[in-house]
């Protein structure tokens, strides 16, 4: 193999620190102009030298197209380098090469081994990239990647940061603007006197702000590690909201104490045969005695709660459509901005309400959700049987919270 050698563009201490680092996965939370193109850049074409397969991986060709004039710059350096510019692929006389693609597509990024790859802006691009392309791309020659972004709330970068915390496959830094010493702190200051202090803290100092572009503000101060009831309190009235789970998702079933607003209760599981999912149902609700569970009745649920009828159990069917998701939701996020509600120290759960989001559609709608990739099954379970609260009706009119409801119903 021909001996290559390139000038690689200077790069300050930490942006070494994280080149020479041995990790397999590495996570880059960036602020803005820390350098983390130019690194990966480098990076890429390192690999490329040596003979390697790299790909640079944007959200869309438009912001691919910094790496791609950083890359072509560092490929002009090598005597037989070639240029294809309608490709945007750079052919090294190593045999390596240089790809930069689009993640707008997902699909396209199928069929090649991989021996390196940069995720760039990567929390602005759907999971699915990842997870079922490029992943799977870089099994047979043990690649690896590098993840770099501006943070953009809890989403999957998100937790691929928190995954790069802890281990040593996983390697994650928070690098904000300040740490390149190339930038003048005085342009710093004066983006902090110019900005609101969420977006400076998210641009420049990279951090992944709580509750940052979410629904539910003030979930964390909303954890309470004593509000777990494994026995139901004396005199105390519950209800429970069912979310069945679907294909991949789970089944919650989520039990709330109505006298202290506490959510005291979380069964989460992934069976979805109908007799295990209403044996485990019944188990709690024997248990509570809920004034009524209030069940999601689409898809599969239709079947599972005529069961519960059945079995005379107090249920009451919720149908979700926009209208009453939105309710719900608004209503669960209007109880967590006054402080009327209680969760557990549950990492599932507030995990997903952190990183639970909306979006308003063109027709001016707003649709709510979890980013692409993640789970909302204990968000629905909860928005469902707090919708019995008062705050939405999941139903016809509104429930009425009585302990004899539920024993007339049960026969006892």
């Amino acid at each position: 193999m021909r001996q290559l050698t390139i000038n690689p563009p200077r790069l300050h201490p930490l942006q070494l620190e994280v080149a020479n680092h041995p990790a397999r996965f590495r996570v880059l939370a960036c602020g803005r102009r820390w350098g983390k193109t130019r690194l990966g850049a480098a990076e890429c074409v390192g690999v490329a030298v040596r003979g390697g397969r790299s790909w640079w991986v944007a959200p869309s060709y438009k912001v691919a197209n910094v790496g791609w004039r950083l890359i072509t710059r560092l490929a002009l350096q090598i005597p037989g380098a070639e240029i294809r510019k309608a490709d945007r692929v750079v052919a090294l006389p190593s045999g390596g090469e240089v790809s930069v693609r689009s993640a707008d597509n997902s699909d396209s990024l199928r069929g090649e081994g991989l021996d390196f790859v940069v995720l760039d802006e990567c929390a602005f691009m759907r999971s699915k990239a990842w997870y079922e392309s490029l992943r799977p791309a870089l099994s047979d020659r043990r690649g690896r990647a590098m993840f770099i972004s501006t943070p953009k709330g809890r989403n999957w970068f998100w937790h691929l940061f928190q995954q790069g915390q802890a281990g040593t496959t996983w390697r994650s830094w928070s690098l904000p603007t300040a740490d390149n010493p190339f930038i003048d702190a005085a342009e710093i200051e004066a983006a902090r006197a110019g900005l609101p202090e969420r977006i400076f803290r998210q641009e420049y100092l990279a951090e992944f702000i709580e509750d940052g572009g979410g629904v539910f503000r003030g979930v964390m101060r909303a954890v309470d590690g004593d509000c777990w009831q494994d026995e139901p309190l004396p005199a105390h009235q519950y209800i429970m909201g069912v979310d069945w789970g679907k294909h991949s998702d789970f089944t919650v079933l989520t039990v709330i104490d109505v006298t202290l607003g506490h959510v005291c209760h979380i069964d989460r599981f992934n069976q979805i045969d109908y007799s295990f999912q209403v044996q485990r149902l019944q188990v709690l609700a024997d248990k509570f005695q809920p004034a009524q569970i209030i069940a999601e009745q689409n898809s599969m649920g239709d079947p599972i709660i005529e069961q519960l009828r059945i079995m005379q159990l107090p249920v009451t069917p919720f149908v979700t459509t926009n209208a009453t998701k939105k309710a719900a939701i608004e209503a669960l996020s209007l109880a967590f901005e006054r402080d009327e509600i209680r969760i557990p120290d549950d990492a599932v759960l507030i995990g997903e309400l952190q990183a639970f989001e909306s979006e308003r559609l063109p027709s001016g709608n707003i649709r709510y959700g979890a980013p692409d990739g993640m789970h909302d099954d204990t968000v629905m379970s909860l928005a469902i049987g707090w919708s019995g609260m008062g705050g939405a009706q999941p139903y016809g009119d509104h429930i009425t919270i009585s302990m004899d409801n539920y024993k007339t119903r049960r026969g006892r």
